[in-house]
């Protein structure tokens, strides 16, 4: 069984994985499609991100889909030959924020493909993984395993927008469309939002979040005055989805919030230094967004229902032999937005 093995920066190797025996609410699932995450993408340039660092080689991804293979003795809720999306969360369920209904806050997650603890938790990029049966999802039979590997970055989206709140009848301003910032396009149509600005500095994820449902996209590199029609009265947008992770995103966009507008912090990079005195004034709220928890199979029911389309994003799909030559593509967001590994 081969997996997809990063050693440190830029160091991603094919290698041979021994898959471990199946406990008995274990599944074992044969992986057919996995996505290409921004985490997946700091590990490879950069070995890490943040103070997380890998200690060990370490299998990547935590966006995966394909069909059970086996199934442990106790398993009751899947069976062999079933199509799943792979939850990549596995919570501890004993915990005070797993009691408390919190999973997604659990102090003992194993989370798939993450260096945050050691031994690390060796990600999906397997061509067989060995999960919790509560991890696997059945989709419909009208659903791509392309489509169902999308469940894990719509899920994301779909819980920045619970910290949101309704976004019926509201105007909301997206700031980076990269997958997730394209994703929170999605969704906030879906919310019932009338009005929807998307921002980036290429022209690319700027075309596919006016596909998606963006009323209209602003390039900030070729046009830095492009928000400043909104900045009128104290601002105009209810919500901000902020999803580049960049301090002057976010100082922009705070500009053209309106008073007592929310702000859901999507993107991670560096700690940012914020205008406070602004903050007060406009009386904004700040809110932040970590993962998801029931978020996923509500996710994966969407788009077994047709109710959301994430087919637009899905740019490129390359065998998950040659994962260098995807990875070196999915860090290119002038050619593609979700790129993913075929097995």
């Amino acid at each position: 069984m081969r997996g997809v093995i990063i050693h440190g920066a830029k160091d991603l190797r094919i290698e041979e994985v021994t898959p471990r025996q199946l406990g008995p609410r274990d599944v074992r699932v044969r992986i057919e499609a996995g996505g290409i995450c921004g985490s997946d993408l700091h590990y490879y340039h950069h070995g890490g991100f943040g103070t997380v660092r890998l200690k060990q080689p370490m299998a990547l991804g935590h966006e995966i889909a394909g069909t059970v293979e086996a199934v442990g003795s106790d398993v009751a809720q899947v069976s062999r030959g079933m199509r799943v999306a792979v939850n990549p969360s596995q919570p501890c369920q004993a915990c005070r924020y797993c009691r408390a209904g919190q999973h997604h806050q659990c102090l003992d997650m194993r989370f798939m493909g993450s260096a945050m603890r050691y031994p690390h938790v060796q990600g999906g990029f397997r061509e067989t993984v060995e999960i919790d049966e509560a991890q696997a999802v059945p989709i419909a039979p009208t659903m791509s395993m392309a489509e169902a590997a999308m469940g894990e970055p719509l899920a994301v989206c779909l819980h920045a927008a619970r910290q949101a709140g309704s976004l019926l009848g509201a105007r909301v301003l997206v700031t980076g469309c990269g997958p997730i910032g394209a994703l929170a396009v999605v969704v906030a149509r879906l919310g019932g939002a009338v009005e929807i600005a998307a921002t980036d500095i290429s022209d690319y994820p700027l075309s596919l979040a006016a596909r998606l449902g963006a009323s209209r996209t602003i390039n900030i590199a070729e046009d830095p005055q492009g928000l400043e029609p909104y900045a009128h009265d104290k601002g105009t947008f209810d919500v901000l989805f902020e999803a580049s992770g960049n301090e002057a995103a976010l100082r922009g966009a705070l500009e053209v919030l309106r008073p007592g507008g929310i702000v859901v912090q999507l993107g991670l990079g560096r700690d940012m230094s914020l205008p406070i005195n602004m903050i007060v004034a406009k009386e904004l709220q700040i809110r932040g967004t970590f993962r998801f928890d029931e978020e996923f199979r509500l996710a994966v029911e969407l788009m077994g229902k047709g109710l959301v389309d994430v087919k637009p994003l899905l740019t490129e799909t390359v065998p998950f032999e040659r994962a260098t030559e995807a990875f070196e593509l999915a860090s290119d967001r002038g050619r593609a937005i979700k790129v993913q590994l075929a097995f």
